[in-house]
């Protein structure tokens, strides 16, 4: 039988690569919603599924889709803020942001179907790829010298784990805005806040009006001024923000902040507001500023200025429901409208590897599992075998030029192939178990299959 040739390549020190198992997705598409949540902006055309969460959530973190290759979308939404920014503006290919960077949590269950803060992007899924086509945050603008994103799809075409992930998920490899934007915005509808105290209250009481046995007495404090109406010695905020969602009123006008980042202008556009839920980290550190132009640097400013909004001529576009005299809070019921605020925030969105950044040091990812070959790069196919193995393991390839590299799940190199050409890899030293094996090929394509040790 003719045995596979094997050069081994020198190396030097290695960053080992992310890998995204195939064969065992995370569950995007079974996560649990509470029965009393209704909200759900999710299109019959773009359910979500494993496979397409999964791509998005490459697509997401990848820099490779702007320009420069330095920005992805995650560098304006980071998970460590609730998928938002703590900077005034974030910073893009050329430039900063007009608006501060929106929180994306539970960005599925709206009522309100638009997106951004002024409302622009008419499903989750136009605003998606709106900013990879912008020339100041991810370039692909064609305007002023920047490519269109039809560049994007060319380089992308190129990348090896979107040659295995889009027939995963669409049945072919061909690259197009719309499938981009349909994975993209089912790994963003994907995440979601339910586990905050809020939502321990409404499994213990029997209304979201009730007083919740797991609240202190400020926190209940701050929820009946939170869900009554302004004529009933309420603050009014549920009239725009409604639990157990709090998102936005879909006929809401603005809120009386009409400022620009940073500039001595007006803006009267801005109807759109993210969901209330979590407005705090685990740390119990604000997720602040907060508003579009980021000029309420904290929740207590943020009660101060519903409190009291001056009337100014200029605003022609301000909520009917925010016209009117003061609230006249006191400092104990300001205090406890925040306290309440802060209940609505949990733990899992900041650290749940579903919604985390899936590339490796080296930022790229390997893919095992399934069926990773692809038709448009067939130097790349190749079969392991046995598998499971005793001592030996023989690779199967076109190219004929392979490195080999052997890592324990915990991603530690603990052997590299030794082998000459025309001689399978003696593995036979390896303690019994499951690794990760490396090819790389001589045009530095990869492969990494699971293999099994008896």
């Amino acid at each position: 039988m003719q045995k596979p040739a094997f050069i081994l390549l020198v190396f030097g020190i290695i960053c080992v690569a992310a890998t995204i198992d195939i064969d065992n997705l995370f569950p995007y598409s079974q996560q649990e919603i509470p029965s009393y949540v209704a909200a759900d902006n999710t299109p019959s055309d773009n359910p979500i599924t494993d496979a397409g969460a999964t791509l998005g959530r490459v697509l997401f973190y990848d820099k490779q889709l702007s320009e420069d290759m330095t920005v992805s979308c995650a560098s304006c939404h980071h998970q460590e803020f609730a998928f938002g920014d703590t900077a005034k503006q974030s910073i893009g290919v050329s430039g900063l942001t007009g608006r501060h960077s929106m929180r994306l949590v539970n960005a599925r269950f709206s009522e309100e179907s638009n997106y951004f803060w002024d409302e622009r992007a008419e499903s989750l899924e136009e605003q998606t790829t709106m900013p990879i086509k912008d020339h100041i945050e991810m370039g692909f603008s064609g305007f002023g010298g920047h490519p269109t994103i039809n560049s994007l799809f060319d380089r992308m075409a190129g990348i090896e784990y979107y040659q295995v992930l889009f027939p995963l998920v669409f049945g072919s490899s061909e690259i197009t805005e719309e499938r981009i934007q349909f994975a993209l915005a089912q790994f963003i509808r994907s995440i979601q806040s339910f586990d905050t105290p809020f939502d321990d209250g409404m499994n213990l009481a029997p209304s979201v009006g009730a007083p919740f046995p797991n609240f202190t007495n400020q926190e209940n404090l701050g929820k009946q001024l939170f869900l009554l109406p302004r004529p009933q010695g309420g603050a009014g905020c549920a009239g725009c923000h409604s639990p157990p969602e709090f998102n936005i009123d879909p006929l809401s006008l603005n809120n009386g902040v009409i400022g620009m980042v940073d500039t001595d202008e007006t803006d009267l556009t801005n109807t759109k507001s993210p969901s209330l839920r979590e407005l705090v980290n685990p740390s119990g550190e604000e997720n602040g500023p907060f508003m579009h132009d980021a000029s309420l640097e904290t929740l207590a400013d943020v009660i101060d200025h519903y409190d009291f909004i001056v009337p100014n001529p200029e605003n022609t576009n301000l909520d009917p429901r925010l016209q009117g005299p003061p609230l006249n809070l006191t400092d104990t019921e300001k205090a406890a409208l925040v306290a309440f605020l802060k209940t609505l925030s949990g733990t899992d969105v900041y650290s749940a590897a579903q919604w985390s950044d899936p590339f490796g040091e080296d930022e790229t990812i390997d893919l095992i599992g399934g069926t990773t070959n692809s038709e448009n790069t067939p130097d790349f196919n190749m079969k392991v075998y046995p598998n499971p193995f005793r001592e030996y393991l023989l690779i199967e390839s076109r190219s004929e030029q392979l490195s080999v590299e052997f890592y324990n799940l915990n991603g530690a190199l603990v052997k590299k192939a030794t082998g000459s050409a025309q001689e399978p890899i003696n593995a036979s030293e390896l303690p019994k178990g499951v690794y990760l094996l490396h090819v790389k090929f001589s045009d530095n394509g990869r492969r990494t299959v699971k293999v099994v040790k008896h």
